[in-house]
């Protein structure tokens, strides 16, 4: 992750993460949702939690409401690869304290896993307005 909280929030601005999910995933997902158990893929779940984190601890930050994620799943993600999720701000409302950003997930070797949208409300982030 990168140290975004105290920048202002620009159109262009992104943020990323990398992260493995090993079977204990899995089975912790499973344990706290009843999600179905995978041998093979990392369950999309997880993938959005990674959205998830970048929104609420890097870009824009704590005080981040989550309003809307739309993701398209293009492919299965292997289970013990990393990957990166990238969130990118494609507009500002300032008006209404809305963020609409650009989701991705890459494989190491570059393929698309996931592909999406979301869209979050940034009132309480302090600043966060250029």
């Amino acid at each position: 992750m990168t140290d975004t909280a105290r920048q202002p929030l620009t159109t262009g601005r992104s943020a990323q993460i990398t992260r493995t999910f090993n079977p204990a995933d899995i089975q912790a997902l499973h344990a706290v949702s009843g999600a179905p158990l995978s041998q093979d893929a990392v369950p999309e779940a997880l993938i959005n939690g990674l959205f998830s984190s970048l929104l609420g601890v890097d870009l824009p930050g704590q005080g981040t409401n989550y309003l809307k994620q739309e993701t398209e799943f293009l492919q299965a993600a292997p289970i013990g690869e990393p990957l990166t999720a990238r969130v990118e701000i494609t507009r500002l409302r300032p008006e209404k304290h809305l963020v609409d950003l650009a989701t991705t997930c890459h494989s190491p070797s570059g393929a698309l896993i996931a592909r999406g949208r979301a869209l979050v409300l940034a009132r309480d982030v302090a600043g966060a307005f250029a």
